[in-house]
């Protein structure tokens, strides 16, 4: 047992050049084997030694060929040591079947390795034992001091031609056989119906990241026989939106460069022909469960469109007849009943309605895109309660923030009236089928087609055409506060049209009525017991409801133990409100009991 206190003296033997041979094994034997002392292991004490091991190893590894004692040695290691000693050439890959009994891969193994001419082959055998997720980072890490090297330092050499493409197809391979059989994963089938979808499965980082990182040599991978359809697909997912994003980032630098206002595309466009065999997601046409894969589909080349403008025009016939073949396999435009809880329903239907815009010429299926968005329920467009510190800030900014148009936009209710503006765009769409659209659209879509909207001129002056009742308002809920509800004859009336409203069915404006209403001074327990209990009880002003219990509950424990058993309010329950939760108390004596 070596004591603890003799450490240094151990390290400095190992480090001296003039060490015999003869004391390597006992030094190293000091120093590998745990601390201890009479009375066991001794926490301290090892960490000390191995602290003085840490400072020695280099000098024991440059001396020592025995492969048991290396392995002795380079089993104390840790991960981050074990690269700078293969870096420096110290660990070669020699050590590797030691090191590997121990641990698994790592990429920084493999990079320090790799940084040896002599090696990169080894290094390379060695990314088939790596997890996926880490194998690009043999190329991302292959400069560690890249952000700390002091200024002269010599730079990191160039990464190795043969590693780069060895990593680049290790990276490509995934994509290149899911595209091959595009199947589910094991236990797809339990999921939910409205979830069964891999189609967009496309966007694998480690590969983009490797891709992007060889831009001269895109034109000769899209060719590839094995990985040219996954570059084809990565460059039409990513390429234009990266060197956007690089673009902006370059220009948010303070000595950067200014962001130009028509930037030059990623791909030019002999690559993005190369692409079209891809453009259309080919593989992913026979998929099971069409109705959602058919749909996401859709969506997924529409944005590839969006994001290569060029391509409306470059692969026009291509993409009218994959949407009509979409559009019936997935029977897309047959109207389906929103399911409670459906919270995407509205999503879908709007997303349809502008894919089918960017990418269809078929007149029956554009009119059939209008009349699914004319079947979505009116906006509630809710002007909150003035506030003081709201109406400041606002007033500062926009003194026209009560604006109908403006309030549609403020939870994202433009989008229905924004989708039929791009359809009405579409040359190919029935002008009937637009406006009667318009004949049903909230005098709120109406004002934002005025303010707001592009597109034909037959299309604005059809929705300035459409005919508004003498007595209707613009469809505006407007929430008052108490000083202006006091103007009225009849507040609580008012209260009652703001319970009554559409906005009560709309998820992002329903909290601003109850909010109101629960503020308010004129409120009665008849409004109360309308509001969702766990609106009354936890969200706004909890102690409103605080008498009511009181004076409900008094002295009957039955009617306090029952209210302590209803109030669960778990998220997805189903919403009671506050009166059907005082009826439920009802059932328990009212009586007080006693002891």
């Amino acid at each position: 047992m070596v004591n603890a206190r003799t450490y240094p003296l151990w390290r400095d033997l190992a480090m001296r050049e003039d060490l015999p041979k003869e004391a390597l094994k006992t030094v190293i034997g000091a120093l590998c084997a745990p601390a201890t002392t009479p009375d066991g292991f001794d926490a301290q004490a090892d960490r000390w030694r191995e602290e003085v091991l840490k400072a020695a190893l280099p000098a024991l590894l440059a001396r020592t060929s025995a492969k048991r004692l290396r392995g002795q040695l380079l089993v104390q290691a840790d991960e981050k040591t074990l690269a700078a000693l293969a870096a420096d050439g110290i660990v070669t890959a020699a050590d590797v079947p030691a090191i590997l009994r121990h641990r698994r891969v790592w990429a920084g193994l493999v990079s320090a390795l790799a940084l040896h001419p002599g090696q990169v082959e080894a290094a390379i055998t060695l990314l088939p034992r790596l997890p996926g997720h880490e194998v690009e980072q043999v190329v991302r890490d292959w400069d560690p001091d890249r952000y700390t090297r002091t200024k002269g330092a010599a730079p990191a050499p160039p990464v190795p031609q043969e590693l780069f493409d060895a990593v680049l197809e290790a990276c490509l391979t995934p994509l290149a056989a899911y595209l091959l059989h595009p199947e589910p994963e094991e236990g797809w089938e339990t999921v939910s119906s409205f979830l069964k979808d891999w189609s967009l499965e496309l966007g694998d980082n480690s590969a983009w990241a490797m891709l992007a990182r060889c831009p001269q040599r895109w034109a000769q991978l899209t060719a590839h026989p094995v990985f040219g359809a996954a570059v084809q697909h990565l460059l039409l997912d990513q390429a234009e939106t990266q060197a956007f994003e690089d673009a902006r980032l370059r220009a948010a630098d303070p000595d950067g460069e200014e962001l130009p206002a028509d930037p030059a595309p990623a791909l030019s466009e002999d690559l993005l022909l190369a692409c079209l065999p891809a453009l259309c997601l080919p593989e992913l046409a026979d998929l099971p469960n069409p109705q959602v894969t058919a749909r996401r589909t859709l969506h997924h080349i529409a944005n590839r469109v969006r994001s290569n403008p060029r391509l409306a025009d470059l692969a026009a016939d291509q993409l009218h007849a994959a949407a009509d073949a979409l559009v019936t396999r997935g029977q897309l435009l047959i109207w389906a009943a929103k399911q409670e809880g459906d919270h995407e329903f509205d999503g879908r239907v709007l997303r349809l309605a502008e894919d089918l815009a960017l990418l269809s010429a078929n007149p029956d299926h554009l009119a059939g895109a209008c009349a699914q968005l004319a079947r979505l329920d009116q906006p509630a467009v809710v002007s909150p309660t003035p506030s003081r510190t709201l109406i400041r800030i606002i007033d500062n900014t926009d003194s026209d923030h009560d604006r109908p148009a403006r309030l549609l936009e403020r939870h994202y209710e433009h989008r229905r009236v924004q989708a039929l503006s791009t359809l009405a765009a579409n040359p190919h769409t029935p002008h009937a089928a637009v406006t009667d659209v318009l004949n049903g659209l909230h005098p709120a879509e109406l004002a934002w087609i005025a303010e707001k909207a592009g597109g034909p001129d037959w299309f604005l002056a059809a929705a300035a055409a459409v005919p508004v009742p003498e007595d209707e308002d613009d469809g505006v809920v407007r929430l008052l506060d108490d000083d202006e509800l006091g103007k009225h004859p009849d507040p609580a009336a008012v209260l009652q049209s703001w319970l009554d409203s559409p906005a009560t069915g709309e998820i992002l404006s329903r909290s601003e009525v109850y909010r109101a209403v629960v503020k308010s001074r004129y409120r009665t327990l008849e409004h109360l017991r309308q509001i969702p209990a766990d609106e009354i009880l936890a969200r706004h002003e909890p102690e409103v409801a605080l008498k009511i219990l009181l004076d409900h509950c008094g002295r009957s424990t039955d009617r306090w133990e029952a209210l302590a058993a209803a109030m669960t309010f778990d998220y997805d329950d189903e919403k009671i409100t506050f009166g059907q939760l005082l009826d439920s108390l009802d059932g328990a004596p009212a009586q007080a009991r006693t002891s």
